[in-house]
C-alpha cells in the first residue's frame, strides 16, 4: 500500500472509531483532510509541556514540545476560562510526564482521542487573558501565548492546590496521572521571541488566494480570452481589498502567468498556515446560454452538473501534470465513503461558500447557480476551509464581457472580500485561533 492508501486507510479508521464517539464532532475535526507531501511518515510525539513567563512580565507561554512538526492544530474557547488545543495526527512519548503548570494555567489534561490530541487548558478565573496559539519560527513546537488583558497579577513563586492531569484516552480504557502543581512562574526559564507579539493580532490571520490554472494551462477559453488571466486579474483585486480593509495577511499560490500543479496549491496554503483557502475560477459549458455564478466546498458530488465542473477542473493533471499517476487513488466516492467529511473543516468551507452566493446574488446582483460540492483536487491537499468559485460563463458572450471588464472583476472581487469579512466577523466570534 503506497502514502495515499496508508492515509485512506487510517482516515477511515479514525471515522469508524468516531461514529461511536460522536462527541468528537461536535468541536470539530479541522485538518481531517491532511496529505502529506511525501511518503507517510510517523505521527509526531509531544515529549514536554513547559512553561515561562513572557519577557515583558505581561503573560505567560506554554511550549508544547514535539518530535517533529505536527500538520495542523486548533485552538478553541470552550468558556471564559476554558481552552481546548487540538493538535491533528499526533500523540504523546511514551515517556512524556506532566510537567507543573504556571502562570494564568491552573491545569491542565491532555487526551487522546481518534489519533488526535486534544489539551484542555484551565484558567485562573481571577485574572482575563487573551490566548494566541503560534508556532515556534526556530523548532518543531507549538506556542501558546497567554496575555494578561490589564493590569498583570503579581507572580507567586509558593505552589498552592491546584493540580495538573494528564490523561491518555482509546476507545476502551483510560489512565490518568496527577502532579502537583502551582500557580507561580513555573520550572522553566527560556524566552520566546514569539511572546511578545501583540495580542490583538487578528484571530484569522491568512488567506491563501488561489488564481487558477496558469502558464501552459489556459484554463477555459472562448470570445478570444483565457480564464488564466481573468481569474489572476481578479485575484488581485481580492488581496487588496482583504490587505487594505482587514487585518489579515494576503499569500497567493501564483502572482503572474505560471503552471502550478494542483495537489502543490494545498501543500503551499498548509505551509503558509492559512486560515482559508480560495481558489478563483470561472466555468464553461456546450451551451452559450448557461450563465450564473457557484461556489464549491470539498464532498461527494450530488448532482450531474457538480460532477462536470468537477472532472473539467480535475483534467488539468491529466493534460499538464508531469505526474499524473499521483492522483489515481484521489477517487470521491471511496474517499468519502461514511461521510468522512462530516468536519468542522467541511462546515466551516460550505459556510463561507454560502456567504459568498450570498454577496454575489445580493450585492453584485449576478444569477446565482448556488452552493454545491465536489471533489476538486486542488481543495484535497488544504487542511483549512477552503472553496472553489466559479465567477461566471467565458463560453457566454454577455458574461464573458462582464468577466474581462474592470467593473465586473472589481464587482466580483468585492462580493467575495464582502464575504470574507462577514466570515472572519463569525470566526473570530467562535475561534481563539486556529491553523
Amino acid at each position: 500500500m503506497n502514502w495515499f492508501g496508508a492515509a485512506i486507510a487510517r482516515l477511515t479508521r479514525h471515522w469508524e472509531t468516531a461514529r461511536t464517539h460522536r462527541q468528537c464532532l461536535s468541536w470539530g475535526l479541522v485538518g481531517v483532510l491532511l496529505l502529506a507531501a511525501g511518503p507517510a511518515q510517523a505521527d509526531p510525539l509531544v515529549t514536554d509541556v513547559a512553561f515561562s513567563p513572557r519577557s515583558d512580565g505581561q503573560g505567560y507561554v506554554m511550549r508544547v514540545r514535539t518530535t517533529g512538526r505536527p500538520e495542523a492544530y486548533l485552538l478553541r474557547s470552550i468558556n471564559e476560562h476554558t481552552l481546548k488545543w487540538v493538535l491533528y495526527n499526533t500523540a504523546l512519548h511514551e515517556e512524556y510526564e506532566a510537567r507543573t503548570p504556571g502562570g494564568p494555567v491552573e491545569r491542565y489534561t491532555t487526551t487522546q482521542q481518534n489519533g488526535h490530541l486534544i489539551l484542555r487548558i484551565d484558567l485562573d478565573e481571577n485574572h482575563s487573558v487573551s490566548a494566541t496559539a503560534y508556532r515556534d519560527g526556530a523548532s518543531d513546537d507549538l506556542l501558546l501565548n497567554l496575555a494578561y488583558e490589564g493590569k498583570s497579577p503579581v507572580a507567586s513563586t509558593s505552589p498552592n492546590d491546584s493540580k495538573a492531569s494528564t490523561t491518555t484516552e482509546t476507545s476502551n480504557t483510560s489512565t490518568t496521572t496527577t502532579t502537583e502543581s502551582g500557580t507561580g512562574a513555573g520550572e522553566s526559564k527560556e524566552r520566546d521571541p514569539l511572546a511578545s507579539v501583540s495580542r490583538k493580532r487578528s484571530r484569522l490571520d491568512t488567506v491563501v488566494i488561489d488564481p487558477g490554472h496558469g502558464g501552459k494551462d489556459p484554463g477555459a477559453v472562448a470570445h478570444g480570452l483565457y480564464e488564466k488571466d481573468i481569474v489572476l486579474d481578479v485575484a488581485h483585486k481580492l488581496g487588496d481589498y482583504i490587505e487594505n480593509r482587514l487585518d489579515i495577511e494576503v499569500v497567493y499560490t501564483r502572482t503572474d502567468d505560471r503552471f502550478i500543479a494542483l495537489e502543490e496549491r494545498g501543500h503551499f496554503a498548509n505551509r503558509k498556515g492559512g486560515d482559508l483557502f480560495i481558489s478563483v475560477h470561472v466555468n464553461a459549458a456546450r451551451s452559450a446560454a448557461a450563465k450564473g455564478t457557484e461556489t464549491y466546498f470539498l464532498g461527494r458530488s450530488k448532482t450531474d452538473a457538480a460532477r462536470k465542473v468537477m472532472k473539467r477542473e480535475n483534467s488539468v493533471v491529466r493534460e499538464y501534470e508531469e505526474n499524473p499517476d499521483r492522483y489515481d487513488e484521489y477517487d470521491a466516492e471511496a474517499f468519502v465513503k461514511g461521510e468522512l467529511f462530516l468536519s468542522a473543516s467541511m462546515q466551516f468551507s460550505e459556510e463561507f461558500a454560502s456567504l459568498v452566493q450570498k454577496q454575489f446574488k445580493n450585492r453584485v446582483e449576478r444569477r446565482s447557480r448556488g452552493v454545491h460540492q465536489a471533489g476538486f483536487y486542488v481543495l484535497w491537499s488544504a487542511s483549512m476551509p477552503s472553496v472553489l468559485v466559479e465567477l461566471g460563463y467565458l463560453t457566454n458572450a454577455q458574461e464573458a464581457r462582464y468577466l474581462n471588464s474592470d467593473r465586473g472583476q472589481t464587482y466580483l472581487a468585492s462580493g467575495i472580500f464582502r464575504a470574507v469579512r462577514k466570515y472572519k466577523k463569525d470566526y473570530d466570534k467562535g475561534l481563539v485561533s486556529s491553523e
